[in-house]
């Protein structure tokens, strides 16, 4: 056991490493520490990936390069189809815009031409409203128009084209913001409605309100067209119940002046004209009643006189027997006006027989009217007058008791009842200007 060598290598310390550089006299060492290998050994990794990276690069170099340039060419693609995209919608956008201003401008258009015929309606209608106030009728309210500017602006999009309806409307700058404001509610009230639906929205409410505007002018054409034809059937009646037929309209007796040309087809138009042109044809056969009226000896020829003696069979009060009254007496004092009762032409103005002092007048359709007894005539023979006109003033000339005064209606030459004028002339009265 004494001859078994001892084991000196567990638990002594491993010899290190040592480099022994000797130069001449000059001798130097270095120990290699574990450290130093480790680090020598990652100097000499890193030397290897990197000679080998470099390697692989210039080996491949070209791949990387082509596969680089196509990856930044799918990527420019890429971009360029999103620009494209991108324009495309652009392109959308801005032809949308165009049409809805297109279409803004159109509507304008549209709005602009109806307030300008309802302005020349209210031209046409200011004649006939005219003469229909002359004539007593009254109608529903006239509507009142705006006044419309006869341009405005172009618009690029439908904000102008509000402004443009404001100006078309005659509105104020001043009501913009309250307009504004409306809008805007409008937009509250609706978020996800477009400014095209909202510009719709108004192009609606206006063209509604101008569509009112036009029944109310129609509504007031009506009623003046009933009112007028009511009055002037009111009229012809009367004067039926005392035969006497209202000449024709246009014909040799009419009230107005006398027309003609040659035959042209009429143009076509809308109920509005259809109606202006009812209206017209009321007016003028109401004017035509009430000439007819005027011209006859409907009026009283001493308005508020007391009649002593009517038409008929009476004593006569010199010869007394019985004897025909052709007219009527009217107890008047010697020198009151005596008053035409019908326009016409004086046929006789002087002293006549029993008639003493005596005008006579013509008033057309075979009637005519006769006042005697008078102390002056302030007339003579061609003369016209018109109806309450002053013809002379009453008195006592001629066949005649006392003062007053005696008045006549022939018909043809044969004596009429006067009082059946007088009695018309009270009734027509109510449908006279």
């Amino acid at each position: 056991m004494a001859d078994r060598p001892e084991n000196r290598v567990f638990g002594r310390k491993e010899p290190q490493h040592i480099i022994i550089l000797a130069s001449g006299d000059r001798i130097r060492h270095m120990t290699v520490r574990p450290w130093m290998l480790a680090v020598a050994f990652c100097f000499a990794g890193m030397f290897t990936v990197g000679y080998l990276a470099a390697t692989s690069y210039l080996v491949l170099r070209d791949g990387l390069i082509g596969a680089t340039m196509a990856r930044q060419a799918r990527m420019q693609h890429d971009y360029e189809d999103r620009i494209s995209a991108l324009r495309a919608q652009v392109d959308r956008v801005t032809s949308r815009q165009l049409l809805d201003q297109q279409v803004v401008e159109e509507k304008v258009e549209k709005l602009f031409q109806q307030q300008l015929a309802l302005t020349e309606r209210n031209g046409k209608l200011d004649t006939l409203l005219n003469r229909a106030g002359d004539a007593g009728l009254s109608g529903t309210a006239e509507p009142e128009l705006q006044p419309a500017e006869p341009a405005y602006g172009r618009r690029a999009e439908a904000a102008p084209g509000l402004k443009a309806i404001d100006r078309l409307l005659g509105r104020s700058t001043a009501a913009a913001a309250p307009r504004q404001a409306s809008a805007a509610a409008l937009a509250y009230a609706a978020p996800g409605e477009s400014v095209a639906d909202r510009t719709d929205r108004m192009f609606s409410k206006v063209t509604l309100s101008l569509k009112d505007i036009e029944r109310q002018q129609l509504s007031r054409i009506t009623s003046l067209t009933a009112g007028a034809a009511e009055t002037a059937d009111a009229i012809e009646r009367i004067l039926a119940r005392n035969d006497i037929a209202v000449p024709a309209e246009g014909g040799t007796e009419a009230a107005g002046d006398a027309i003609g040309g040659p035959f042209v087809e009429p143009e076509t138009g809308d109920g509005f004209e259809t109606s202006l042109g009812q209206l017209d044809t009321a007016l003028n056969r109401l004017e035509l009643m009430r000439g007819t009226v005027r011209r006859l000896p409907f009026a009283n020829p001493s308005p508020g006189s007391q009649v002593s003696s009517r038409f008929g069979n009476r004593t006569d009060p010199f010869l007394g027997r019985l004897a025909l009254h052709a007219g009527i007496d009217f107890r008047l004092p010697v020198g009151s006006a005596v008053q035409a009762t019908g326009s016409g032409t004086v046929v006789t103005a002087g002293r006549t027989g029993g008639y003493g002092n005596l005008v006579e007048i013509d008033h057309g359709s075979g009637l005519s009217t006769r006042y005697a007894h008078l102390s002056r005539v302030l007339v003579k023979a061609g003369d016209t007058v018109d109806a309450g006109e002053t013809i002379g003033l009453s008195g006592s000339t001629g066949r005649s008791t006392g003062p007053h005064l005696h008045y006549e209606v022939r018909r043809h030459g044969r004596a009429s009842d006067p009082a059946r004028f007088l009695s018309a002339g009270n009734k027509l009265s109510t449908y006279m200007n």
